[in-house]
């Protein structure tokens, strides 16, 4: 038996006043065993006798033993006496006696009302001593007290007063000696979660009202006092609280409600923080996937309802949105009488909501720690970051807004940056990583050095020139390579499309300041376009060799990207792939696509109807796409940290963004569409490229959609 801590003492002994206790025991059916209530000191009508100063009811303490000694006019032995016998009779199959405990604990309904004028009856004060009494005998209880058990967890504990709390804390202590009691004690108080901020205040007769925060610190003081006492209590606790963690469905209100109780036990037990908050971020992650799959699966009206509700969500007050979550639980009630789009955009509001709202917490958490991003204290916190980021995040590369954390501490300083940069390229290497993570690892690679405004312009190019190193070796070793195929060298198009994607952003990184001359103007990217530019060794014969290989990264590519790239290159001169993209309409990936099954490499045709971008494309999938959370997104700082998309369009015009605009320089292949690639500079002005004979399709989609939008977060 586990030495409990004694229930702490009153300052001063309080007078209680209440009804005598009805003993939970069967009177004797002899004569001479019963007694009168008068002989009990009590009058008939169960009024305290004739010396009111000697019988009145109080709680007294034992000062040494810090003790409840006695109760209502009932000693704590008559207790102890009623609770042990009771015990003894269950274990006899007598349940009388055994059943009436379990009412003073749970009382049924029908019960509490017939005893409400019965005086003799137990009142809410007097529950105390009984709870005092059967932790003293809680050896006594096994698997067969199941009932009491759980009477005993049912039971009003939080609105009661400290001392009530106190000595409840002790009875759980005694029960979860048993580690099959344990287990329900603890999910008892994890249960608790998400009732202890509710909108009506439960009163227990005799007892004043409880605010929220005094039964959140008494819910958690029996949560540190058992964690305390049982070793194995904590990964109980963590199987619990990751059972019980609210769906995505649920209001933000409860989401933010228990993501508060996990903050104050990550306090009270310090090592747990871990745990904690990567259950937290997994939550997060799942909620910020689910959210990307029912945005890309939803038309553009729906998704613009969404907006507009969460925008006008914003500009409401604290207190009115968190009323007006509180009644999301009831939503299927409310919206009974509404059609499924109107349910289905509240619902996709309340999850963004929720999301934003977590997100932002997060931050406020993390924050603080980076105030001085060198610190020990922020490198320690920063690799629980990368932890959490390579076990959480990184597999779900449809996860389009917890990264963020990782994007803006990284941000904080360069060592932070290049501790990043460095577990990116270590898992990219790594050959024991499944493909689809290492394939990851590079589009979070070419998104955060695009995105990343203060990614030095060396490490872009020892980045882009680690990129050119892998594509070229990979080609190298694959000789027998017959045609493009997705499947079977992703990792290689993986590679291309993020080298392609870097361009898109950070060309003029990739020019050799030292040879460019100074009449160039660097703030005005304009000035750059139609120039012979000095690019980063090797960038231009290195393209060329791969877009010209059998392995077609031009072909497998994302056709907004392969268009994007075209454009700028063409642009800036660097090289002119039109040709191979007019090539490549008539080359069918089928007949690439190897067996799953074979072995020696065998060409087949699978059978499949490949004509499907999922099919036919490596994703387009760029992990620091723009931020949409509105709330969340005060913390990001994304004037200095974050570079924006900016057109062909938008650089002739100075920045001005015009998504509706054409280009006027519209690119033309070789007269029979099949030339070889070229250097860019080989076309003096686009009249050489018009005369060719031949025009390439116009790309339709507009800037925002070019702006790493791509799909799933593009219409919001």
């Amino acid at each position: 038996m586990t030495t409990l801590t004694p229930v702490a003492t009153r300052s001063q002994a309080t007078p209680l006043t209440s009804s005598a206790i009805k003993s939970i025991l069967r009177k004797p059916t002899t004569v001479l065993g019963r007694r009168s209530r008068e002989e009990d000191g009590e009058s008939s009508d169960g009024l305290p006798g004739s010396s009111p100063a000697k019988k009145r009811k109080t709680v007294m303490f034992n000062d040494k033993l810090n003790m409840i000694k006695e109760f209502g006019g009932k000693t704590l032995d008559d207790a102890k006496r009623e609770v042990k016998q009771a015990l003894e009779g269950h274990a006899r199959g007598d349940d009388e006696d055994y059943d009436g405990l379990k009412e003073i604990f749970c009382p049924s309904p029908k019960r509490t009302i017939a005893e409400e004028e019965d005086a003799d009856a137990p009142q809410p004060q007097d529950l105390q001593v009984y709870v005092v009494a059967l932790t003293s005998h809680a050896p006594l209880l096994d698997r067969s007290c199941s009932g009491l058990i759980r009477a005993v967890l049912n039971c009003t504990w939080l609105d009661r007063d400290d001392v009530f709390a106190r000595a409840y804390i002790q009875l759980l202590a005694a029960l979860s000696a048993k580690v099959y009691f344990r287990q329900q004690a603890l999910s008892m108080m994890v249960d608790k979660f998400t009732e202890t901020r509710t909108s009506t205040v439960e009163v227990v007769p005799g007892f004043p009202p409880v605010d929220s925060e005094t039964k959140k610190e008494r819910l958690h003081l029996g949560l540190k006092y058992l964690l305390e006492l049982y070793a194995d209590a904590r990964p109980m606790i963590l199987d619990i609280v990751t059972h019980n963690f609210p769906h995505t469905e649920e209001s933000k209100t409860r989401h933010m409600e228990y993501i508060d109780h996990l903050l104050r036990l990550k306090v009270d037990k310090p090592d747990l923080e871990r745990d904690i908050m990567e259950l937290i971020l997994s939550r997060l992650v799942k909620l910020d996937v689910e959210m990307t799959l029912d945005l890309e699966n939803d038309d553009d009206e729906t998704t613009r309802a969404v907006l507009r509700q969460l925008e006008a969500s914003n500009a409401k007050s604290d207190d009115e949105d968190d009323d007006a979550m509180s009644d999301a639980d009831s939503d299927d009630e409310d919206e009974e009488e509404s059609d499924e789009q109107t349910r289905r955009i509240l619902l996709l509001k309340s999850k963004l909501e929720t999301m934003d709202a977590i997100l932002d917490l997060l931050f406020s958490i993390y924050d603080p720690v980076f105030a001085d991003p060198d610190s020990p204290e922020a490198l320690a916190t920063f690799e629980d970051l990368l932890t959490d980021f390579v076990n959480v995040i990184l597999p779900h590369l449809k996860s389009r807004h917890t990264q963020y954390l990782l994007f803006k501490f990284a941000m904080k300083s360069n060592r932070l940056m290049e501790m990043f940069i460095g577990t990116l390229f270590n898992i990219a290497f790594q050959s024991t990583r499944a493909p689809v993570v290492k394939q990851a690892a590079v589009a979070y690679l070419a998104s955060f050095t695009a995105r990343g405004a203060r990614v030095q312009s060396d490490q872009v190019q020892l980045i882009a020139q680690t990129f050119l190193d892998y594509i070229d070796h990979y080609r190298n070793t694959h000789t027998s390579c017959r045609g493009p195929d997705i499947r079977r060298y992703g990792q290689y198009y993986a590679y291309f499309q993020g080298l392609l994607y870097i361009f898109c952003f950070r060309w003029r990184d990739l020019i050799d300041r030292d040879e460019v001359p100074a009449s160039f103007d660097w703030d005005d990217p304009a000035s750059f376009l139609g120039q012979d530019l000095p690019w980063m060794k090797g960038l231009r014969q290195r393209l060329q060799v791969n877009i010209a290989s059998k392995l077609n990264p031009l072909k497998c590519c994302s056709p907004i990207i392969v268009d994007e790239f075209a454009r700028l290159s063409h642009h800036l001169r660097l090289i002119y792939i039109y040709p191979q993209i007019e090539k490549n309409k008539t080359i069918h990936l089928s007949q690439f696509f190897t067996s799953s099954y074979a072995t020696g490499g065998a060409l087949r045709d699978s059978g499949f109807e490949f004509d499907h971008e999922n099919w036919t494309h490596i994703e387009a999938c760029f992990p620091f796409d723009p931020f949409q959370l509105p709330v969340a997104k005060r913390w990001l700082d994304l004037d200095k940290n974050y570079v924006e998309w900016r057109s062909i369009a938008m650089l002739e015009k100075g920045g001005d963004d015009d998504s509706d605009s054409e280009d006027d320089d519209d690119d033309d292949v070789s007269e029979d569409g099949m030339g070889d690639i070229g250097d860019a500079s080989d076309y003096e002005s686009d009249e050489e490229v018009e005369a060719g004979g031949v025009e390439h399709e116009d790309d339709e989609s507009t800037d925002e959609e070019r702006d790493g939008y791509h799909g799933s977060f593009r219409r919001i």
